[in-house]
C-alpha cells in the first residue's frame, strides 16, 4: 500500500447547506475524511474534507472551486437580502409612526392643548405602528420573488462548476 499525502479542509456552514456543500466539493476532489464523525443534524455544522494533495489538474480545479465559492457567497447575501429590505421599511414605517406620535404627544402637553392636531397626528400614528407588521410578509415576499431568478442563475452556475470539476477528474 503506498503513502498518500492529503491536504485539509474544515467548513463551518448552515444545516440546509450540507449536501450542497458536500456533492459540490467532491466535483473538486475533495472527500469526506472518515477520521471525523459525519456532520450531526443542527442550525450550523462543521465539514472535514480532504483531498490527495497530488491530484491531477490541482490548479484548474482550485480555480473553479474558487468560484464556487463565490457563488455560495452570493447565494447567501441573495437570501439574506430579502430580509433586510423587508426589516429595514417596516422599521422606516413604524418610526413615521412613533415621529408622528410624538407630534401628537407634544400637541396635547402644549399650553393649551391643540386636541385637534393631536387627533390629526395620532391616526397616521396608530397607522404606521399597524401597518409596519403587516407590510414585512408582503415586502419579504415580494422581494424573495424578485430575486429568485437571480438566486437560479447563481445554482445554475455551481452546476456548470461541479461539472467542470467532475471532468477534470
Amino acid at each position: 500500500m503506498s503513502y498518500i499525502g492529503y491536504e485539509y479542509k474544515e467548513l463551518t456552514v448552515p444545516g440546509r447547506d450540507v449536501s450542497l456543500l458536500l456533492d459540490g466539493y467532491e466535483s473538486f476532489g475533495w472527500q469526506p475524511d472518515e477520521n471525523h464523525p459525519a456532520p450531526g443534524q443542527g442550525r450550523t455544522v462543521t465539514l472535514y474534507l480532504k483531498r490527495d494533495r497530488k491530484i491531477i489538474n490541482k490548479m484548474e480545479l482550485t480555480r473553479l472551486q474558487r468560484n464556487f465559492e463565490a457563488c455560495l457567497q452570493q447565494i447567501d447575501r441573495l437570501r439574506r437580502e430579502p430580509a433586510r429590505t423587508a426589516t429595514a421599511w417596516a422599521l422606516f414605517v413604524g418610526l413615521v409612526g412613533t415621529a408622528f406620535m410624538a407630534g401628537a404627544v407634544f400637541a396635547v402637553a402644549h399650553t393649551p392643548p391643540h386636541y385637534l392636531l393631536m387627533t390629526v397626528l395620532a391616526v397616521p400614528a396608530f397607522g404606521g405602528w399597524a401597518a409596519a407588521p403587516l407590510l414585512y410578509p408582503r415586502l419579504l415576499l415580494r422581494r424573495q420573488e424578485r430575486l429568485r431568478p437571480a438566486l437560479d442563475a447563481q445554482y445554475e452556475q455551481i452546476w456548470q462548476l461541479c461539472e467542470k470539476g467532475q471532468s477534470l477528474l
